[in-house]
């Protein structure tokens, strides 16, 4: 089944009692159980549901895992998947993440004795040197929040598979539709599903999928055991996102496409952050592990010129957190999505006061370019 159909009837793609091909929302919290002790199939909803049930073997088809889970947010997804570890335990993070990947690992994470070391994951040899006795994984983001920089996701899963360590991915930025990280030697993929798979800036939610059995049924049990599970409600609205991935990411593509272009021409534009450019470290293993570059870019304004001005003066794109919705959002990262970064730790990764970050939406392009232009011509 090709990616696009396997969108649209993937995982149950139908009511098996009514043959409705929506999956009801079953909004009930408990179930009757017709005989004690049997084990059947739904007991309690935070342990299972029906509608969560049907996302979760969605969102592991269309990634090529075993099992999915569905978490109330993406940061949710990724305090279970750190969860797997002990304390004692180390891992290896990227040096560019999302700043609520951030603060959970240095503000909440490391009281309960996790270890992390940040590297450029970039750089094989500095991962492979990084690795410790007591190392259990490699974390990373590609592309990178709001950086866009490109991993060699095949090559970090080698490292880490020749020294017995797990390999996580978060995949929001790229989404299914453009990268499939389990397919690559990958074994945790995170989404926040709030993004590209939400698609539509109404619900927020977090995902997880791995293809290793034993890694599932530890997931499975923490899932349970914390119990930040998404509710049916939210679950259908993701799924109904999902359904439409493949044709919005193909006008997000489009409409990028000419995002970038554009930016690159203007001389009020110091440096553009995108994987399509071609003279860009990440071009080429991009083109190899992805099958589209997606639709964020992030650039910087020429020295003296005000970002805040700037994003202020546009019309059309919102000033706003998130990404990934069907409208277009831009947004400074050193003062919204990545401020509890300390800002020497912000510099030394390259998130300056001056970087802008853009999610293109699937406006029409020449509304688009028209906003910017105007807001350009503001500065």
């Amino acid at each position: 089944m090709k990616f696009n159909t396997k969108l649209i009837h993937g995982g149950i793609n139908e009511d098996q009692e009514t043959g409705a091909v929506s999956i009801p929302i079953y909004r009930s919290s408990t179930f009757h159980q017709h005989q004690l002790g049997a084990q059947p199939k739904w007991e309690y909803a935070r342990t299972g549901n029906p509608t969560r049930n049907a996302l979760e073997a969605l969102i592991a088809d269309i990634e090529n895992g075993k099992a999915g889970f569905a978490f109330s947010s993406g940061s949710a997804a990724i305090h279970a998947v750190f969860s797997l570890f002990s304390s004692g335990d180390h891992i290896i993070i990227g040096n560019d993440v999302y700043g609520g990947t951030f603060r959970l690992v240095n503000k909440v994470l490391k009281r309960f004795g996790l270890e992390f070391t940040v590297v450029d994951t970039r750089d094989l040899v500095t991962v492979e040197n990084a690795i410790q006795d007591n190392t259990k994984a490699i974390y990373f983001e590609t592309p990178t929040n709001p950086l866009l920089k490109i991993t060699d996701i095949e090559a970090v899963a080698k490292i880490a598979k020749k020294h017995d360590l797990l390999t996580i991915v978060d995949n929001t930025f790229a989404t299914p539709y453009n990268q499939n990280p389990l397919t690559l030697g990958v074994d945790i993929v995170v989404h926040s599903a709030t993004k590209y798979l939400g698609g539509h800036s109404d619900v927020v939610a977090g995902l997880a999928v791995t293809n290793d059995t034993e890694i599932a049924e530890e997931l499975a049990f923490l899932q349970n055991s914390i119990g930040s599970v998404l509710g049916p409600d939210d679950s259908w609205l993701l799924m109904r996102g999902i359904k439409t991935l493949g044709v919005r990411m193909r006008v997000h593509h489009e409409n990028a496409t000419a995002v970038y272009n554009y930016l690159t021409n203007n001389g009020k534009v110091s440096k553009v952050y995108y994987p399509g450019n071609p003279d860009s470290t990440g071009y080429e293993i991009a083109k190899k592990q992805m099958n589209g570059f997606g639709a964020m870019i992030s650039f910087e304004l020429q020295p003296g010129l005000d970002a805040k001005k700037f994003v202020e003066s546009l019309k059309l794109i919102d000033l706003a957190e998130s990404l990934g919705g069907i409208e277009s959002l831009i947004e400074v990262p050193a003062v919204m999505t990545h401020a509890a970064i300390p800002r020497e730790i912000r510099l030394q990764n390259g998130i300056t006061d001056e970087l802008i970050r853009l999610s293109v939406g699937l406006e029409d392009e020449t509304d688009l370019l028209d906003d910017l232009k105007q807001a350009f011509n503001q500065i």
